[in-house]
């Protein structure tokens, strides 16, 4: 299969897995990567040194591309961007920051960049900041998310409008007929998170992933847009922020019940209770656990026997 993404990562699958913070270690990407698709590192949740040591195991692990996803709110990111020239990583995604910060610093290195948009607006700006495609990242999707709400739906077809480098679609995708209806809306590719936090290889607590598994529609929220708006399994953790918003929390005190390494406790240590559990809507439609290279098979001929069914209408 071919698409200008297939072509600007020559990968087979036009599919990338996101390079979620606590689930997206080298052996996640380097099997996505090995299956035809293209892996992410998400160096989030990483340390400098720990970042390099995913990108040399992964480089052992994979001779197919794969990459780093870095969000630029995180510290330490000099260091970061640093270690993946030195490494020799090619494909770099950048969120949650300004485009512009980093684009010409790693495009001058021969790298391949791509941002992760919310809206029109950002999108646009990744485009002219440089970039060579753009992740349109719909509120269906997990982890840090836009402030703007609104659905992959609707913000596919309107970044498809406004600009002409490649697009990819996220946000609620876990299965192929999901992947085949980003594509009609005008996506070049999908980027998959949620879906891949549920296989074998994700680095997360095997208690996170059984309870992705076990979520129900309407079991994740939206919430802490006042620091960084992320979506959340409703636990013991979410029901106190909700608390600390009825009794009008300030934004200090919204951030002083985060307080550190919320994240980690949940996802990738497995307490349930205390920590944040970031995942999507589409966790509803997640019902196993499996490899992840039988996932990007299973995601193709979802959509191929999708656009098979679609034909005939």
């Amino acid at each position: 299969m071919i698409t200008r993404i297939t072509k600007l990562f020559d990968i087979e699958y036009p599919i990338v897995q996101a390079g979620m913070v606590w689930a997206s270690g080298w052996r996640l990407a380097a099997a996505v990567s090995n299956a035809g698709a293209l892996g992410l590192l998400g160096a989030g949740s990483m340390r400098p040194e720990v970042l390099r040591e995913h990108i040399k195991k992964c480089q052992e692990a994979t001779e197919n591309p794969f990459g780093v996803n870095v969000p630029m709110l995180y510290p330490d990111i000099e260091k970061i961007m640093d270690i993946i020239v030195e490494m020799g990583v090619k494909i770099v995604f950048t969120s949650a920051g300004n485009p512009t910060t980093y684009t010409t610093f790693l495009k001058s290195r021969g790298i391949t960049v791509v941002h992760v948009v919310s809206s029109v607006k950002f999108a646009l700006k990744a485009q002219e900041a440089g970039v060579d495609a753009v992740v349109a990242e719909g509120f269906e999707a997990g982890g840090h998310n836009g402030r703007n709400e609104t659905t992959t739906m609707v913000l596919v077809p309107a970044v498809k409008e406004n600009i002409t480098i490649p697009l990819i679609a996220a946000g609620g995708i876990g299965t192929g007929r999901a992947m085949l209806a980003a594509m009609v809306l005008g996506a070049d590719g999908v980027q998959v998170g949620s879906r891949f936090v549920a296989t074998h290889e994700a680095s997360s607590h095997e208690l996170f992933k059984q309870s992705v598994v076990d979520a129900e529609e309407g079991d994740t929220q939206l919430t802490l847009k006042e620091l960084a708006p992320v979506r959340l399994i409703k636990n013991k953790f979410y029901e106190a922020v909700q608390a600390a918003y009825e009794k009008g929390a300030s934004k200090a005190e919204l951030k002083e019940l985060l307080g550190r390494a919320r994240a980690k406790l949940g996802m990738f240590e497995g307490n349930l209770d205390e920590g944040e559990l970031e995942i999507g809507q589409v966790s509803a439609l997640i019902h196993d656990i499996r490899p992840a290279q039988q996932l990007v098979k299973d995601l193709m001929q979802e959509f191929e026997r999708a656009r098979a069914e679609v034909a005939t209408l």
